[in-house]
């Protein structure tokens, strides 16, 4: 059985990642979405509701699990017999930054790394930025599946 990991934090899922979880999930039988628990930093959403809301924006698939971790990767890797690593490169920046992950994943445990380039689409795309336009007041709808754009909405009106 062919299996891969397509890692983050996820706060909160984009379409961005959306297409990277959907290809990856048509190259391989099993695709493991891990969220990332990160203590140091605090997450507009919980980490169950993470979880929740990458669960049912990934059902169609049939072939995604999705679940978190803390700690390194190729830990997770090893644990779950999971031999790649999926990423997304948004542009050449984020590639120094996964080059030096990737090499290191894979002299700590042989987990390969597999670069996808993301969908020009999505290619400016990221959490941090959908959050801080959402803030603001800035239509986010054609960014983030419409569960993400209610849930946002909501978490943003108690803020």
């Amino acid at each position: 059985m062919r299996r891969a990991v397509c890692p983050g934090s996820f706060d909160p899922i984009t379409n961005g990642h959306l297409d990277i979880i959907a290809r990856a999930s048509k190259l391989y039988d099993v695709v493991h979405v891990a969220v990332m628990i990160n203590k140091s930093k605090q997450g507009l959403f919980e980490i169950e509701e993470r979880i929740e809301l990458i669960r049912q924006v990934t059902a169609e698939f049939g072939n995604v699990e999705v679940e978190s971790f803390q700690g390194l990767l190729v830990d997770f890797c090893k644990e779950r017999d999971i031999p790649a690593i999926v990423k997304g490169l948004r542009a050449v920046s984020d590639f120094d930054y996964e080059l030096q992950m990737a090499q290191m994943n894979n002299g700590l445990s042989g987990v390969e790394t597999l670069f996808v380039p993301t969908n020009p689409t999505y290619s400016f795309l990221s959490s941090s930025l959908v959050k801080e336009v959402a803030t603001w007041g800035g239509d986010i709808a054609h960014l983030v599946p419409p569960v993400v754009l209610e849930a946002l909405n909501k978490r943003l009106a108690k803020g």
